[in-house]
């Protein structure tokens, strides 16, 4: 494995160790702004919002999402800016006097950030900073600074730091732009080339050369996860916890398991996969993996970055979406899951959807009302354990996929396969004729594949041989089931 390159270092904050401003004389008095270090950490700073015609706001409080990321990056919120626009301002996002307005908020308050809930180009950053002297941060930036923080395992700081990278590359001009304000105001252009525009180059081929050793790195770790993600997935009967950030994922996880998942009510308190066996009775069970929180508008690159971890969700058999129904923001936040879930490929899984956090709501009624939008949801809390015992019985019906009553010959002498059907099927009926075992038994399909897996080639069901006992009866059982976890229904990104 390739060293990392000379003055990078994996864990350090990439975008701002190459964007740094070497501020000329001349230049906007920016002494306060200090974009060496992008860290958010222990920051006075002001949240600001602007809702336009094609953005998503909460009404009742449109920057509830944004300080929370915020407070868990560790900055001091200190003041917050809001304006409805038709359409953003091409030059800083914000209309002239609110940015006037938010550079007296920033003055009154010492604040040393600014935080926007929205993607912001590099120009309009520049901008920005010029206007109000002040550090601007968009949202991308922030989530990235919450990734880089949480970050603990090696293939997630690999991750964080590829999104990092591809983030800043398009912005290293604007991170650069003192090199329009030369000595004696002259333009760039001919005669101005100089050790900054020497220096701008020699950061993007670093970024790039970063790039290439990272994902070279990220390669092989993602080729021995995608064989364990396949080997685990022939072996055993997968379901994935997906969610909203802080919906309670992990939590349900650390339940219906042995636990160890670390919950906390902080956003994206979870980066890293974690998988243990949930055991679902009758000797079945089942690998259920915990992994990172969805997020709306979550910077696109990030998506990508960890799509490997995500890995076990788009390979899950079946997907358990755990929807916080206390928070007044439910319907985007499960838009939001969907929207992702289609985006990364996870299509074809049937989906269980479970409305957490009951014991929440001060009015038991508005259980009754998500109930009659999706009636095959269960109500659940995951903190007492209220509703939990239905989740089973779900689940079980998914692993067996689709269960059928049907009469099942075998040899006397196949008495691994006879134990099999006494211990871990429903015996309605028994007889023994000859040679001859004949079991009445109500069985899965999946359960089948599991008795022909054990060398059971010569018993018959319902007279037929397995091969076309499986295409009649249960050809159609996959379909029925998702049709009946997951009914048709069209969901808005």
């Amino acid at each position: 494995m390739a060293p990392p390159e000379k003055g990078l270092t994996r864990g350090a904050t990439v975008a701002s160790r190459l964007g740094r401003r070497n501020v000329y004389d001349g230049c906007v008095n920016m002494a306060d702004v200090d974009r060496d270090e992008l860290r958010v950490a222990a920051e006075r700073a002001v949240l600001v919002g602007v809702a336009h015609s094609r953005g998503y706001y909460d009404e009742e409080d449109p920057l509830s999402e944004l300080r929370a990321l915020a407070q868990t990056a560790g900055a001091e919120v200190v003041g917050e800016l809001f304006q409805k626009r038709g359409k953003p301002d091409g030059r800083t996002f914000l209309g002239k006097g609110k940015v006037q307005e938010l550079a007296a908020l920033i003055a009154m308050n010492g604040a040393r950030l600014v935080i926007f809930d929205n993607e912001l180009s590099p120009s309009q950053i520049g901008n920005l900073e010029e206007e109000t002297s002040c550090k601007i941060v968009d949202r991308s930036e922030l989530i990235l600074d919450i990734f880089a923080n949480r970050a603990a395992t090696a293939q997630a700081k690999l991750q964080v730091e590829i999104a990092q990278l591809e983030y800043t590359y398009p912005r290293l001009r604007a991170m650069w732009d003192h090199l329009g304000q030369v000595t004696g105001g002259a333009p760039v252009g001919i005669g101005t080339r100089g050790p900054g525009e020497q220096q701008l180059e020699i950061d993007r081929r670093l970024v790039q050369n970063r790039l290439t050793h990272l994902k070279r790195e990220l390669e092989h770790i993602l080729e021995r996860s995608t064989r364990e993600v396949a080997q685990r997935n022939q072996i055993h009967f997968t379901v994935g916890l997906v969610g909203y950030t802080n919906a309670g994922k992990s939590t349900l996880f650390n339940r219906l398991t042995a636990g160890g998942a670390f919950a906390d009510p902080k956003l994206f308190a979870t980066l890293s996969t974690r998988i243990e066996r949930w055991d679902l009775g009758g000797g079945n069970a089942a690998m259920l993996s915990d992994t990172v929180g969805f997020i709306r508008n979550l910077p696109h690159h990030l998506v990508a970055s960890f799509r490997s971890t995500l890995e076990e969700t788009i390979s899950s058999k079946l997907l358990i979406i755990v929807l916080d129904v206390s928070d007044r923001n439910a319907q985007m936040q499960l838009e939001t899951v969907h929207a992702t879930l289609d985006e990364i490929g996870a299509t074809t899984q049937p989906r269980i959807l479970v409305l957490n956090k009951i014991d929440r709501l001060s009015d038991r009624r508005e259980v009754e009302a998500w109930l009659q939008k999706h009636p095959d949801a269960l109500p659940v809390s995951a903190v007492s354990g209220e509703g939990l015992e239905k989740l089973k019985p779900l689940v079980m019906e998914q692993f067996l996929g689709g269960v059928r009553e049907v009469e099942i010959a075998l040899p006397m002498g196949d008495t691994r396969e006879i134990m099999f059907l006494e211990k871990r099927t429903q015996v309605l009926d028994r007889q023994y004729e000859d040679s001859t075992a004949v079991f009445k038994v109500r069985i899965g399909r999946r359960q089948v594949d599991q008795l022909l897996a054990q060398g059971g080639s010569r018993l018959k069901i319902n007279g037929l041989k397995p091969h076309e006992a499986l295409a009649k009866y249960w050809e159609d059982a996959k379909v029925e089931a998702v049709k009946r976890v997951r009914p048709h229904e069209k969901h808005v990104g």
